[in-house]
């Protein structure tokens, strides 16, 4: 598989997620991936830097126009910390720690993603409102609660698996709460 058909693909795969997703201005979009797998190889064992490159790339050009900030989580060896736009983490209070990723503590895409932003940095935990994981890497501890699956056409990027998450506000209330967002429900006073 060429990087051009890998983009292709992921540009769909997050076109698909961002609908679904119903994302705003400054909300925050969680890639967990393995390059390793989407090579074809086992999830640590086969970082290809070239993909993480262009998986990093192809994001921040779908994100960056609709004013979406990507976060990119490590993989085990770094805690699964994540990396973010320093603005981002001052502005949203999450802590920053010390650490800089590299291939085999971090991966191929949190590397990428520190070389690609202008001014990263690695916080320990974020509240994201949805994101995808390419090669089952387990992004759900950063998406924010209530959680829920989205299931993009495209199952692979390469030869990894594709899961993602969305969110939405918990339901509260009874039997007769009403959960139809204000801005779409007609009022008529009688």
């Amino acid at each position: 598989m060429t990087f051009e058909n890998l983009e292709k693909d992921l540009s769909k795969i997050t076109e698909e997620v961002l609908e679904a997703a119903n994302l705003r201005p400054n909300d925050v979009f969680i890639l967990g991936c393995s390059t390793s797998e989407v090579v074809g190889g086992h999830i640590g064992k086969d970082s290809n830097p070239e993909i993480g490159q262009g998986i990093i790339k192809t994001l921040l050009s779908e994100l960056k126009p609709r004013e979406i900030n990507l976060a990119v989580q490590g993989c085990e060896h770094i805690n699964r910390s994540v990396v973010v736009e320093r603005k981002v983490a001052e502005e949203k209070g999450f802590e920053i720690v010390s650490v800089v990723p590299a291939m085999h503590a971090g991966g191929a895409c949190s590397v990428a993603a520190f070389e690609q932003f202008e001014d990263p940095v690695e916080v320990e935990h974020i509240v994201a409102q949805a994101g995808i994981d390419i090669g089952d890497t387990s992004i759900g501890m950063h998406v924010k609660f209530v959680q829920v699956p989205v299931r993009p056409s495209q199952k692979e990027l390469g030869g990894a698996h594709v899961t993602a998450l969305r969110s939405r506000p918990k339901y509260v209330g009874g039997p007769r709460a009403n959960y139809e967002p204000i801005e779409r429900k007609n009022y008529v006073k009688e």
